[in-house]
């Protein structure tokens, strides 16, 4: 492993993910980066688990995909566990999927017929939360070196910080288009049925209680029609 291009590789994906201006964006500048920096790495993806299931974000290849389903389906695997895990561990392997692993027994007999030679699953995660999984796969057994590892997790560990920063980002934008819309569809209320503030404000949020929308969304709806019909 050449250590100083190593160093240069993250230093331009670290450029690479400032640049970027859009959440999705990040996500795959950093699957992207996994396959050209990591040596052996063949595929790359960002497993997300939540109460809604398993989530494959910015896969490089449709096996990534496959195999965060199969994950999802039986409840683990490498990368399921490392975006799940609550007891310190950071880093998540299977070095060759001809062996048998007790740990995932299910998972690895399954797996086999995607074609998988062997994966590292890597814990996104700062200070203030666990974000998911950067999981690193290759058709070849035994792909991964301890310098590939190593290689691995300092990548995941400027992967954390760019996907938080970008999450973050995206969520005051969203909370500001949110506030933006909702106050368009509090206008429109106001000037139709001559109510105060409040009470456009309160019909939204009632149509919203009473049919189990967002309140968005019910925003949205008045925008788009011009009223509540």
């Amino acid at each position: 492993m050449d250590w100083r291009h190593l160093a240069e590789q993250l230093a331009d994906m670290a450029r690479g993910l400032l640049a970027q201006d859009t959440l999705p964006g990040t996500l795959e500048r950093i699957t992207a980066s996994a396959t050209a920096i990591v040596p052996g790495c063949d595929a790359a993806g960002i497993l997300i688990v939540d109460p809604k299931g398993v989530r494959s974000l910015a896969p490089t290849s449709e096996f990534v995909v496959d195999s965060d389903l199969l994950q999802g389906r039986l409840r683990e695997g490498p990368c399921y566990d490392a975006a799940r895990s609550q007891k310190g561990e950071r880093v998540f392997r299977i070095a060759d999927f001809r062996d048998e692993h007790p740990r995932w027994p299910a998972y690895v007999a399954e797996a086999r017929r995607l074609g998988l030679g062997s994966m590292m699953g890597f814990l996104l995660f700062t200070e203030d939360e666990d974000l998911g999984a950067l999981n690193l796969y290759s058709r070849s057994p035994g792909a991964f070196t301890e310098a590939g590892e190593t290689a691995g997790w300092l990548l995941a560990s400027h992967a954390s910080v760019a996907f938080a920063s970008a999450r973050t980002h995206a969520q005051l934008e969203q909370a500001v288009a949110t506030r933006h819309v909702i106050g368009e569809a509090m206008g429109i209320l106001m000037g139709s049925h001559n109510l105060t503030e409040d009470q456009a404000f309160d019909v939204l949020r009632r149509y919203s209680q009473e049919h189990n929308v967002k309140l968005r969304e019910v925003a949205r709806r008045v925008c788009e029609r011009g009223g509540m019909t």
